[in-house]
């Protein structure tokens, strides 16, 4: 090739690496997102309530919905379920046939709005 001449020869073509396809900005592949593993423990709920026909806890963990987490029945009298709860500190309540009802056998409790008390479970 001469000094002259801007085009390069069929051997230097030859000899150069392949240049990578190029996509368009919005096509470039994207990295997965690092998987982000959350530690839980399995907690049962258990209340003793004679003569009731429905039972669920509620909490910071199902956003107080009474709905989520309803317990079963064994006996007439013993409710229970088994919930997966991630580490950490949660508030809960029962609600039996629709009214809140505190947890008897808590070991702490924190007042809320409507007047009555959450029970506090930390999960290790």
């Amino acid at each position: 090739m001469t000094a002259t001449s801007a085009k390069p020869s069929i051997t230097q073509l030859a000899a150069a690496p392949p240049k990578a396809a190029l996509q368009p900005k919005g096509l470039q592949p994207k990295t997965p997102p690092a998987r982000t593993w959350v530690r839980r423990r399995t907690v049962r709920f258990v209340l003793e309530v004679p003569s009731a026909r429905n039972v669920s806890v509620v909490g910071t963990f199902n956003q107080w919905n009474p709905g989520t987490t309803p317990l079963r029945c064994r006996g007439g009298i013993k409710w229970f379920t088994y919930v997966s709860l991630p580490l950490g500190r949660h508030e809960y309540r029962f609600v039996v046939d629709g009214k809140g009802v505190d947890e008897p056998t808590a070991r702490k409790y924190v007042p809320n709005p409507s007047g009555g008390k959450n029970a506090v479970i930390v999960v290790e």
